[in-house]
């Protein structure tokens, strides 16, 4: 069967590098499963307002009287169980979906484009979604329905914004390297949108400028429910497509021979990832980097298979946002920082080292 011309031929990519068997990087993905549910056990311990851990741990049990022992009130130890399970519970639930659709994103367009420099943050697709929110902020459109509204117009700015990039993928013109500078190029255009909007009315400048900076202070049952099930149906969706990247990242030609539409897959994968960054915008604001850097830490761990890449992406970026939601607790425990500082802090370091370590085609001193 090897030597046949069959496309069916065509061999699964072996992870370059990789030491280990695919059975060994399910164990590491497994053990990033394992840190994701330690993190989410860890995470109701840290929160604005102090309690004690051995309350805490009762409160998420269901202890029948979590304050037994300590000198807390009846009223004291029924607002703990208020704050743990109304505020801290929804908030790491929708830190670890926001971060997991942000990864398995990320990982996808990085797959597509063949670039391990793209992410949704720098394609413009999460900047579409704060367009739409600065909309609701400017015009005060749905203010008896902000909780609505805003979710609701950031999603259709990111979704748009991957329309927008679809739209070229679509026409003779959707190269693999046009693709990517039309999302720059949109990203620079959107920032001076928002900055026209900004000085439309600065009234709303400061709500937009905690948006930019991305924040878990949405969150909510009724959020976490939405956002998970629109992340359950896209990510499964994109984990089907496992197969088809790996043969992309062959080439155009040796994916057609094994059969793949590329144009068609290239299509519903741009479409999806926009889908699922747009959930994560819509209730988080803008938060950068995650989908650029769990790719890369899956792959450093698992391999190059994206039948891997993709689900392992999605976890490793649920870790990192809940890592930067408790990191920017213990720093400042007395006030919500935004976490989009925090992962900036992390991923923009990581991205200058990203970009020193691929190869150079010219430098000044070829000149």
């Amino acid at each position: 069967m090897s030597g046949s011309g069959d496309p069916a031929s065509v061999p699964p990519i072996r992870p370059p590098g990789a030491k280990g068997s695919r059975t060994r990087s399910l164990y590491l993905l497994l053990a990033i499963l394992g840190i994701v549910a330690a993190v989410i056990v860890l995470s109701p311990l840290l929160g604005t307002v102090f309690i004690p851990p051995l309350t805490a741990f009762r409160i998420l049990v269901g202890f029948p009287n979590a304050c037994l022992g300590t000198s807390a009130s009846p009223s004291l130890c029924s607002a703990y169980t208020e704050i743990i399970w109304q505020e801290r519970i929804p908030e790491i639930g929708l830190a670890a979906i926001a971060g997991a659709a942000l990864g398995i994103s990320g990982a996808t367009l990085q797959g597509v484009f063949r670039n391990p420099l793209a992410d949704p943050f720098l394609l413009g697709i999460s900047s579409g979604g704060t367009i739409g929110a600065a909309i609701v902020f400017d015009f005060h459109i749905g203010q008896l329905q902000a909780d609505l509204f805003l979710p609701l117009f950031a999603f259709i700015g990111a979704i748009a914004t991957g329309l927008v990039i679809l739209g070229v993928a679509l026409s003779r013109y959707g190269s693999i390297e046009t693709l990517l500078l039309t999302g720059v190029a949109l990203s620079s255009l959107l920032s001076a949108v928002l900055a026209l909007l900004l000085l439309y009315n600065p009234i709303g400048s400061e709500q937009v400028a905690f948006w930019l900076l991305g924040g878990l202070g949405n969150a909510s049952w009724t959020v976490d429910g939405i956002a998970m099930g629109v992340l359950l149906i896209t990510g499964t969706l994109l984990c089907l497509f496992g197969r088809e990247l790996n043969l992309m990242q062959l080439g155009g030609d040796i994916a057609r021979s094994a059969g793949v539409d590329v144009r068609r897959v290239r299509i519903w994968l741009i479409l999806l990832a926009s889908l699922t960054t747009g959930v994560a915008v819509a209730f988080t604001g803008i938060i950068g980097f995650v989908g650029l850097v769990s790719p890369h830490v899956v792959r450093r761990i698992a391999g190059t298979d994206y039948r891997l890449v993709l689900p392992g992406s999605a976890l490793v970026g649920a870790v990192f946002l809940l890592g930067a939601r408790d990191t920017s607790l213990l720093i400042y425990s007395s006030s919500v920082l935004p976490i989009g500082i925090f992962t900036a802090f992390f991923g923009a370091p990581f991205f200058i080292y990203l970009l020193f370590r691929r190869r150079p085609t010219t430098t000044m001193g070829g000149l």
